[in-house]
């Protein structure tokens, strides 16, 4: 469930280093969704997307630029209508902002490496942490976890 293309340069797994583009040129690479959620802090509609109900094993990252975000053992069924999450894989792959837009003071989250809009924080998530991370799906990209990486887990058990 990649929704990456060929013509994002910026896209990678495995680069940690900050991208910084104007406007115009994440236009270019990105789709109107992806650039509409996460250049223009769009909401996609709630209950539309694929990731909300998905119970697979793997790690989510950013749409954008590809920057690891969320593993599947932090999710959970919030009932909000979008993907949530009790805490980011790392303590530098999310970034927060206030948000005041619309009337209410909300905790913005974006991500680490390329500042794209997610979603919000809440504090009314489940234990550990209490957070509930309420995040787009479209700006998410999933893969899942693979078998030889279980298997090898599996063996060490």
């Amino acid at each position: 469930m990649n929704t990456n293309d060929k013509k994002n340069p910026v896209y990678s797994n495995t680069d940690s280093s900050k991208v910084t583009l104007r406007d115009d040129e994440w236009r270019k690479i990105l789709p109107d969704d992806i650039y509409y959620i996460a250049r223009q802090k769009g909401t996609e509609r709630p209950g539309s997307s694929a990731f909300e109900h998905l119970k697979d094993k793997g790690t989510y990252y950013c749409a954008a630029c590809g920057n690891a975000l969320f593993v599947s053992d932090t999710k959970f069924d919030s009932g909000c209508g979008w993907p949530s999450f009790y805490q980011p894989i790392s303590k530098t792959s999310i970034i927060y902002k206030t948000d005041n837009a619309h009337g209410m003071k909300r905790t913005e989250t974006q991500c680490g490496r390329c500042k794209a809009h997610l979603g919000h924080v809440f504090d009314d998530g489940p234990p550990p942490t209490g957070l509930r991370y309420c995040i787009n799906g479209v700006v998410l990209d999933f893969r899942k976890a693979k078998e030889a990486e279980k298997n090898y887990t599996e063996k060490k058990e």
